[in-house]
């Protein structure tokens, strides 16, 4: 009886949330500003980091290409091209991180990885696949430099 008590409280809680009307604010010059469409949406371009198959460079020349793989993402984020980036935790996929380029096609990404010392290198494999998000994942960016304390 408890436990039948419990589901029928947490039924009703769910229902009341879901039936309160929210109040929508439609920004539409931030909207426009995103490119953002009627859904608050747009394309991206997500790219996966895997592995390459250079496996013979030495400590020190992959040292030297991860710095300006650094430095990279830097420059394409400063620039708008970059919305997400960052690494994944040791896994058994050879999963090395993630890219989100802020582009429509495949061929505008290919252009943007091009110009990663690592990708280059053949130290990473990039695997580009169109995306559809959020626009205001543009705004990660700037909202992450008010919570950072050092940076990478």
């Amino acid at each position: 009886m408890k436990k039948l008590f419990s589901i029928f409280a947490l039924l009703f809680l769910i229902t009341i949330g879901y039936g309160q009307e929210s109040e929508t604010k439609f920004d539409e010059k931030l909207a426009k500003s995103l490119n953002a469409d009627e859904y608050g949406m747009k394309k991206y371009v997500f790219c996966l980091l895997k592995s390459g198959s250079n496996t013979t460079a030495s400590k020190e020349e992959s040292k030297k290409l991860f710095e300006g793989h650094m430095e990279n993402i830097g420059k394409l984020a400063k620039e708008g091209k970059l919305v997400v980036a960052g690494p994944f935790m040791k896994n058994d996929r050879n999963y090395r991180g993630i890219y989100i380029f802020n582009v429509e096609t495949i061929e505008e990404a290919k252009a943007l990885v091009a110009t990663d010392p690592a990708i280059k290198a053949n130290l990473l494999e990039a695997e580009l696949t169109p995306w559809y998000s959020s626009a205001a994942l543009q705004e990660t960016l700037k909202i992450h430099d008010k919570i950072a304390k050092k940076k990478i």
